[in-house]
């Protein structure tokens, strides 16, 4: 089983390489019908690709889609579409001194013990380039989503950068596009851009988490027990490069409550439909959405390849010590964000398509 693929009915089989010709991916059960161009997937992947700030690797990828099936005449047709993103700005010679050695933090050494080989130059199918091929997946399932329920919307962000946060008092999404870091607080913009312009000058990382959110989603997706719609999500986010931790509503904070202020209490709306007086929940109970936003939220760790001298070992066990040339992200949570967002496009439409698949207009009416 080489696992590459998710999703139950619209499947995602990502494969490339950092440093090879090209990747992309292959989406299965995509709905017929569906309005989509390179153009309109471009768009996602434009705000995903490197070297777009001093803030993220200053490899210059166009990061061009190419359509190469499952697409007649400007509308999909229900067949496996091909998407392929070539590589051009590889400088496998960055990696060169990592053949014998394995970096600290990244999947040099787990790759070697499972496979008993692995390709160095840039990590290989470990490298955050992967996300690549994720985020064009991503743009066509929001097109599907467009088709399917238009009322959906889905928004990223970061809401910490190591160990600085957002002022939610500050809160505003019109931000998110205005500045590098997809930050929707402009304060803390400005304060990070000092902040990561320090640690970049001296070679070093740092991590960050980010917020996806939902809109306008219908209730009764996901299903009890073993297909949660909070369990698709965790397990695509937390499949994202770098990503070690993922939380749904508050998450680990809802330790700290009691049953009577983590309940969301629940009422009758002007519109004969529930409302509820809180989102701890994240907009998702027993695995199956209220009808609120779906709130998500995940941890990436620092950028592992740092011009800081770590103590490693060779493949022969030898110790030795690393620097790892090449351009990497300062802050590789910048270009998650967009990532984030394609993970949650695909993993809301798989739901949808299959509490169509199961329930069709079925479900319980209130009021």
């Amino acid at each position: 089983m080489s696992l590459n693929t998710f999703g139950h009915l619209f499947r995602v089989t990502t494969w490339g390489e950092s440093h090879g010709p090209a990747l992309g991916a292959t989406v299965d059960g995509c709905p017929p019908g569906v309005a989509v161009d390179a153009a309109m997937i471009q768009h996602w992947l434009d705000r995903r690709k490197p070297g777009t700030s001093k803030f993220t690797t200053q490899r210059r990828e166009a990061d061009e889609v190419e359509i190469l099936s499952g697409v007649f005449e400007g509308k999909t047709t229900g067949t496996p579409v091909q998407l392929m993103i070539r590589n051009t700005d590889q400088r496998s010679k960055d990696y060169g001194e990592i053949a014998e050695k394995f970096r600290p933090g990244h999947a040099d050494i787990t790759y070697w013990q499972k496979y008993g080989i692995r390709d160095y130059r840039g990590g290989g199918r470990s490298s955050a380039r992967e996300t690549a091929a994720r985020v064009a997946a991503g743009g066509l399932a929001r097109a599907a989503l467009e088709l399917l329920a238009p009322e959906v919307s889905i928004t990223g962000y970061m809401v910490q950068m190591g160990g600085h946060r957002i002022d939610r008092e500050r809160f505003d999404l019109s931000e998110v596009e205005r500045n590098p870091f997809w930050v929707p607080d402009a304060g803390a913009a400005g304060e990070w851009a000092d902040y990561l312009d320090g640690l970049r000058k001296s070679g070093n990382s740092v991590g960050a988490v980010i917020e996806v959110v939902a809109s306008g989603l219908p209730a009764g997706l996901g299903a009890p027990v073993y297909g949660k719609l909070d369990t698709d999500l965790a397990a695509a986010m937390m499949s994202i490069n770098a990503v070690k931790g993922v939380e749904i509503g508050d998450g680990m904070a809802a330790a700290e409550l009691t049953g009577e202020a983590n309940a969301d209490e629940i009422f009758m709306g002007n519109d004969g439909q529930p409302v509820y007086s809180s989102n701890h929940a994240g907009g998702i109970l027993g695995g199956i959405s209220t009808g609120q936003d779906v709130v998500v939220r995940f941890a990436v760790k620092p950028t592992s390849s740092i011009l800081k001298s770590r103590q490693t070992i060779t493949k022969s066990g030898k110790a030795t010590e690393i620097i790892t040339k090449g351009r990497h992200d300062p802050c590789v949570g910048i270009r998650a964000v967009p990532v984030g967002e394609a993970m949650m496009a695909c993993v809301l439409l798989d739901h949808l398509l299959l509490h169509r698949g199961q329930i069709g207009d079925a479900g319980g009416v209130i009021g």
